[in-house]
């Protein structure tokens, strides 16, 4: 996918009219994912990071004054395979303070307000960062790797249906039971769920996004519906997988139990190259997960997006997504 279908497919819309509900530098930063980032899964690690330099902000233009503005934008976060830095943070003369927040455990966003707006004069947020990104790689013995056993309560979540991931209907239990084979071990298990998904539904991009459910009916979907379906079978045979989100792309994680008891999640390329257990991927992760509670909704949402709010704004505030890449990758 490109930055115009990513566009497209997080509903982000270039110069598209919101509707208006009236009413650090030098940072760095680093988490082990909650305890999970294990000895296990530092192995499968690369050693020499890819290193590059992004930009991710929002640009904001009225046809008319407008004022009591207040947006939001998502943002990379670190991770076990990621490492961030804050460079540099610009913005126009109209826009107050830039906050960076985390409103879950799973995602970043900064927030930041424009009191006064003159129409036709835009106003810009933007955060450029340093991104240091591990490749991950299949480990070299998966016959200690398990399933099930004692799930931690923050992975439980990863166990149930999501917006356009329906693994408790009956269609998708049905097909993980087929799936289902006691002969095989863990690993072995979910690869056969991951080519099962990739033999049976056909690469299509859409510039909707539609359920799992629905990639099985037309037998066609794009990464987002390859990665839904992949983690929905894996949570019917009660295997936490989640979706991870990168710019112009989506692909699946699925989570087993180590030898010494610690769990670990795993990627896979639902559509694209073959690529089970590993992530051969440079770009930058923007949000783990697919089940979000944003305050002021009363539905979960899949993902994080950019928000705009107003209080007074009689033609609308158009926003342009900022999500570009200024520096070209190298290992260090």
């Amino acid at each position: 996918m490109n930055r115009i279908q990513l566009i497209k497919k997080f509903n982000y819309a270039l110069l598209v009219t919101l509707l208006i509900q009236t009413s650090a530098t030098g940072q760095s930063q680093s988490t082990n994912e909650n305890g999970l980032l294990s000895s296990s899964l530092s192995k499968t690690m690369s050693e020499k990071p890819v290193v590059s330099v992004w930009e991710f902000g929002l640009k904001l233009t009225s046809p008319t004054n407008a004022r009591g503005i207040t947006a939001t934008v998502p943002i990379p976060m670190s991770w076990p395979e990621q490492e961030i830095e804050i460079l540099s943070q610009e913005k126009s003369q109209g826009v107050g303070a830039i906050r960076i927040k985390n409103p879950t455990k799973h995602t970043q966003q900064f927030s930041f307000s424009v009191n006064q707006m003159t129409a036709g004069t835009p106003e810009t947020a933007v955060i450029r960062f340093k991104i240091k990104k591990s490749f991950i790689t299949s480990p070299e013995d998966t016959s200690k790797l398990t399933r099930g056993g004692k799930i931690p309560s923050n992975v439980k979540q990863f166990l149930k249906p999501s917006p356009y991931i329906e693994c408790n209907s009956k269609e998708i239990r049905t097909i993980a039971s087929e799936l289902e084979d006691e002969s095989l071990d863990a690993w072995a298990q979910v690869e056969k769920n991951y080519v099962w998904v990739r033999d049976n539904i056909e690469y299509k991009f859409d510039k909707q996004i539609h359920s799992c459910l629905h990639a099985l009916e037309v037998k066609h979907g794009d990464c987002e519906e390859l990665s839904s379906l992949f983690i929905a079978i894996c949570r019917a045979q009660g295997i936490p997988a989640r979706a991870v989100w990168i710019p112009g792309h989506t692909y699946p994680e699925f989570y087993l139990t180590g030898a010494n008891q610690e769990g670990i999640w795993f990627p896979c390329q639902a559509a694209g190259t073959y690529a089970f257990g590993e992530m051969p991927e440079p770009r930058p992760i923007l949000q783990k997960g697919d089940r979000f509670r944003v305050a002021g909704q009363r539905q979960e949402v899949r993902y994080l997006r950019p928000t705009l709010i107003a209080k007074q704004a009689p033609q609308g505030v158009a926003i342009e997504w900022i999500s570009r890449q200024i520096e070209t990758g190298s290992s260090k």
